[in-house]
């Protein structure tokens, strides 16, 4: 099946391109979309960046981010039967389907970009959340974004105007704490991998002979 384009809100025909944001519906799931193809099926829906009264900033914290849960949930059923009303002909209701999502979709996101947080502020917050779950094997860059309501794309750009990325701030810090835990507790190395996210003990010792420049078991002779 094709994508499907759908306007919530009347808009010139000569408006430029980048006047205008797109939510992509696939399977009932919602999608700032980043503007890459969309699977076969996808119902794009286009809304001025006016309408949704955010800055530029916001709009590119939730470009790409997947929308569940909550007021999510409701502008996704409420666009599933605004595609579907679209579908037919002469449909008496699909206006007024389309203003009630575009508004239903403004409060959405508003919602999504909390109160003003410049990137100075998220970041630390960020990196405590990255603190709290090191020891999760799932974390990375999609999970920390979706826990904080922004794009993959913008936590990658937070963490580069810091200095770093979000893959070295990681493995810095769990290796931070390996270390400290190998000199302190008698455990295997391989229990203080498992423990701190690493999935393979072969790729723990790599990942720590290349940042200390020596095994596990060496630093832990030296350090005692």
């Amino acid at each position: 099946m094709p994508t499907r384009h759908v306007e919530l809100v009347p808009s010139p025909p000569q408006a430029p391109g980048g006047d205008f944001l797109h939510l992509a519906l696939t399977g009932g799931h919602l999608t700032f979309w980043d503007g890459t193809r969309p699977p076969d099926g996808t119902t794009l829906f286009r809304v001025p960046r006016r309408h949704l009264a955010l800055t530029t900033a916001d709009l590119d914290r939730l470009t790409g981010t997947s929308l569940r849960g909550g007021l999510a949930d409701l502008v996704a059923g409420c666009l599933t039967v605004l595609a579907a009303e679209t579908g037919r002909p002469g449909s008496p209701v699909a206006g007024r389907l389309a203003r009630s999502a575009a508004d239903l979709l403004a409060i959405l996101a508003l919602d999504l970009a909390g109160p003003d947080e410049p990137g100075g502020a998220l970041l630390p917050r960020i990196r405590a959340f990255i603190e709290d779950h090191l020891t999760d094997p799932a974390l990375g860059p999609e999970s920390i974004a979706r826990a904080h309501h922004i794009s993959v794309r913008y936590l990658h750009k937070l963490f580069q105007s810091d200095g770093t990325t979000v893959g070295r701030w990681i493995r810095r810090r769990r290796l931070d704490s390996c270390r400290h835990e190998l000199a302190s507790r008698t455990v295997t190395v391989a229990a203080v991998a498992h423990r701190w996210g690493f999935t393979s003990p072969s790729h723990f010792s790599r990942t720590f002979r290349d940042a200390y420049g020596m095994s596990p078991r060496e630093w832990r002779v030296r350090a005692r």
